[in-house]
C-alpha cells in the first residue's frame, strides 16, 4: 500500500522517487553525512544512520532510495524480533502501525527497532553478550538507547536466575548488567565527542531545545501546549498539524496504557522501558513525536500479537476492525510524508 501510495504522488504532483522519499529528518541525515555537523542543531541527531548513509554515498548508488530499501529489510529484521518474542500478530501489527511510513523511508525507527528488539529477544535468552553489542548498534542511532540501557539493567537485575544461592543468584545478574556499559559507553562515546566540538556536557539537550522546543516543561503545562496545538482551527493554514497533535495525545494514552498493564503483570523491565519514554515526552514543551516512538514500544505489539490469537468471533471481529483502522491511518500518514506535509 505504501507503494501504491508513493506512485500515486510522483504521478499526479511531478515528483521524484528521491523526493517522496527524502522529506523532514532524511535531510538532516543526508547534510550529517555529506557535511558533518556543520550545523548547530544537527547534533540533535545522533551519527550511526548518517554514517551509514555515507558509506552508501560511496558506493555511488542513490543514497535516498538506497536507504529506503535498506530501511525497508531493516524493518523485516525488526519484524522477526517481534516473531520471536510474540509470534505472527506481533509482526503484523507493527507492519501495519498508522506511522509504519518511517520504517520505510532513510529514517533511524528501522535501524533503531531491528537492533533494539533483538537486544531485548538476546537478553530474554540470557545471550547477555549478544544484547549488549545489539543495544550499542541502536544506541548510536537515537538517544532511546539510553533508555534502552535503563531498561536492559532492570531486567538483568530483575530476570530469574537458575540457583538456590541467593549471592550467587545476584552475582549473575550484575554480570548480565554490566554488559550494559556497552550501549552506554556508546552514549558516552557521543556526549564526550560533542563535549570536545561544542565545549558543553549539555550540547545535545540544547539542540534539542534550540530546534524543536524540547525545554524542560512540567507535564500539566506541556499537556495544555499540546491540547491547544490539537484544537480545531490552531493553524487554518495547516489543518494537518492539528490532527497530528491529537494523534500525539493518543499516542501517550496508549503508553499510558501499555505501561499500566505491564506493571499489573509485574513486568517492570518493559514497564520501564515505555515510561521513561513517556516522561521524556511530557516534561518537554508539547508532545512531539510520541506517534513516531509507538513503533519502539515492543511491549505494545506483542500484546497486540495476543489479541490477534483470541478466537472468539466478536474479537476477531474487532482485530480485523482495528486493522482496517490502522491500514487507513497508516496511508494517510503515508500520504502527508510522501508529500512534504508535517507527519511528527
Amino acid at each position: 500500500m505504501l507503494a501504491v501510495i508513493a506512485g500515486v504522488v510522483i504521478f499526479t504532483q511531478n515528483k521524484s522517487l528521491t523526493d517522496v522519499l527524502g522529506n523532514w529528518d532524511v535531510q538532516h541525515f543526508l547534510a550529517i553525512a555529506n557535511d558533518g555537523y556543520a550545523v548547530t542543531n544537527d547534533i540533535a541527531f545522533f551519527p550511526g544512520w548518517p554514517l551509514i548513509l555515507r558509506a552508501i554515498s560511496w558506493t555511488g548508488l542513490p543514497v535516498v532510495v538506497a536507504g529506503a530499501v535498506l530501511a525497508a529489510g531493516l524493518s523485516l529484521v525488526a519484524a522477526a524480533a517481534l516473531y520471536r518474542m510474540g509470534g505472527w500478530g506481533a509482526a503484523v501489527a507493527w507492519i501495519i502501525a498508522p506511522v509504519g511510513v518511517f520504517t520505510v523511508v532513510p529514517y533511524t525507527e528501522s535501524l533503531f527497532c531491528a537492533a533494539a528488539f533483538w537486544a531485548w529477544e538476546r537478553a530474554e535468552a540470557k545471550h547477555w553478550g549478544q544484547a549488549a553489542i545489539l543495544a550499542g548498534v541502536a544506541a548510536s542511532v537515537r538517544v532511546s538507547g539510553l533508555f534502552l540501557f535503563g531498561a536492559l539493567v532492570i531486567l538483568a537485575l530483575t530476570q530469574a536466575i537458575a540457583t538456590d544461592d541467593r549471592v550467587e543468584r545476584w552475582i549473575t545478574r550484575c554480570k548480565h548488567a554490566a554488559w550494559m556499559l556497552i550501549p552506554l559507553g556508546v552514549i558516552f562515546a557521543y556526549a564526550g565527542y560533542l563535549y570536545l566540538v561544542r565545549g558543553s556536557w549539555m550540547a545535545w539537550f540544547d539542540a534539542q531545545s534550540a530546534g524543536w522546543n524540547r525545554e524542560l516543561t512540567w507535564p500539566w503545562v506541556c499537556l495544555e501546549h499540546t491540547f491547544n496545538a490539537a484544537a480545531p482551527g490552531a493553524y487554518p493554514d495547516h489543518p494537518e498539524w492539528s490532527w497530528v497533535f491529537r494523534g500525539e495525545l493518543i499516542s501517550m494514552a496508549v503508553g499510558l496504557a501499555i505501561t499500566v498493564l505491564c506493571l499489573a503483570r509485574k513486568k517492570l523491565a518493559q514497564a520501564s522501558w515505555i515510561g521513561v519514554q513517556l516522561i521524556a515526552f511530557s516534561t518537554s514543551y508539547w508532545l512531539l513525536s510520541v506517534n513516531r516512538a509507538v513503533l519502539l514500544w515492543f511491549p505494545l505489539w506483542t500484546e497486540a500479537g495476543k489479541l490477534a490469537e483470541v478466537r472468539s468471533t466478536p474479537a476477531k471481529l474487532g482485530v480485523a476492525a482495528a486493522a482496517v483502522v490502522c491500514l487507513l491511518a497508516q496511508g494517510i500518514w503515508a500520504w502527508l510524508f510522501f508529500t512534504g506535509a508535517w507527519a511528527s
